[in-house]
């Protein structure tokens, strides 16, 4: 905001930089002021405190977590460099972890942890890692498509025929982690295409949980989401999914990607021997063991981990090979924008 005070225009720059200082790290203990570590927790909240508490419990190590959403954390990363005060990022989708990942800001993971992931579930690069994740899914009306009439292909519903027939959150992380494997594995101009395709035929809902109860509720007869947004409907009452069915698109297809929810230690951490304990912990038995008996439903992906019994096993998802770390969020971005996307 530009103000015009001939005398206060000094004093009012001095106040709008000490003002956004304050706004970025606002509640936000500094790492060198507190006694453990800070965690910027885009993954579910209710997910981040049972890893927190459990590492705190088996450690006594400290932990202070921020809770935030995956793009919102990475730029705020990005704008505090050196002086984040954060020790560890971990989100829902890999998109964010790459664009922390190209500004140079993690400090190499720990070998040890590493070796408990395996190689498909975290980057080629090594400068974070897999925690958990998550399968694309096309959620449908049961009571309407039966599956001999369900798309083949995610790309399937760029046809003409599904036009006002399906539903997807597109301003949202998870389904721009969608686009950017779709982005990796066909190309810019498919990708450029389909969008154009998806902006014509899809609906627009604000977030998976609110695309599945339009499909509960006849609005649309299908929509792109992950899966776990039906199981956990499912284990509560199932009002939102009672009409609601799964179907996997599998064959490695672009519609069968799934998304590394990762987790990575600050290169400015003050306590970089913490944090990657940390990380070594999540990505531990004991850390994912939480996945297989909690309540969120994500895929565990620490090697010979189990993931809820109830969930279709991640061996049998046929899921297209995509290195986490060639995920480009920016192109996405852009991609979307001139689509009218987002």
């Amino acid at each position: 905001m530009d103000f015009s005070f001939n005398r206060l225009s000094g004093a009012m720059a001095v106040a709008t930089a000490l003002f956004t200082a304050t706004a970025l790290t606002s509640g936000v203990a500094r790492a060198d002021d507190s006694e453990g570590i800070v965690v910027y927790n885009a993954q579910h909240e209710s997910l981040g405190r049972e890893w927190v508490d459990a590492f705190t419990k088996e450690t006594g190590i400290k932990v202070t977590m921020r809770q935030g959403s995956d793009m919102q954390f990475a730029n705020q990363i990005i704008q505090e460099g050196d002086a984040s005060p954060a020790d560890v990022f971990l989100t829902e989708n890999s998109p964010a972890m790459t664009l922390v990942d190209s500004a140079g800001l993690f400090a190499p993971v720990d070998k040890d942890t590493l070796a408990q992931v395996p190689e498909e579930y975290r980057p080629s690069d090594g400068m974070w890692t897999g925690i958990a994740a998550r399968s694309t899914v096309f959620v449908y009306d049961k009571t309407k498509l039966t599956e001999d009439k369900l798309p083949k292909s995610l790309l399937d519903l760029a046809d003409p025929a599904w036009k006002g027939r399906w539903g997807a959150s597109p301003a949202g992380a998870d389904f721009q982690a969608i686009v950017s494997a779709l982005l990796e594995l066909k190309g810019e101009e498919a990708t450029a295409a389909w969008l154009k395709a998806l902006k014509e035929n899809a609906t627009p809902y604000k977030g998976n949980s609110v695309a599945m109860k339009a499909v509960n509720a006849g609005e649309v007869e299908g929509a792109v989401i992950y899966h776990y947004y039906w199981f956990g409907d499912q284990a509560k009452t199932g009002e939102n999914s009672k009409n609601v069915a799964l179907h996997y698109f599998k064959n490695q297809d672009p519609g069968a990607f799934v998304s590394i929810s990762g987790g990575g230690v600050l290169k400015s951490s003050q306590h970089a021997k913490e944090a990657q304990a940390f990380l070594k912990y999540v990505t531990s038995k004991a850390g994912q063991d939480i996945l297989k008996t909690g309540t969120s439903y994500e895929y565990a992906i620490g090697k010979d981990a189990a993931s809820n019994d109830k969930l279709v096993p991640l061996s049998e998802l046929n899921a297209p090979k995509v290195d986490a770390a060639k995920l480009n969020s920016k192109k996405v971005t852009e991609l979307m924008t001139a689509a009218g996307l987002i």
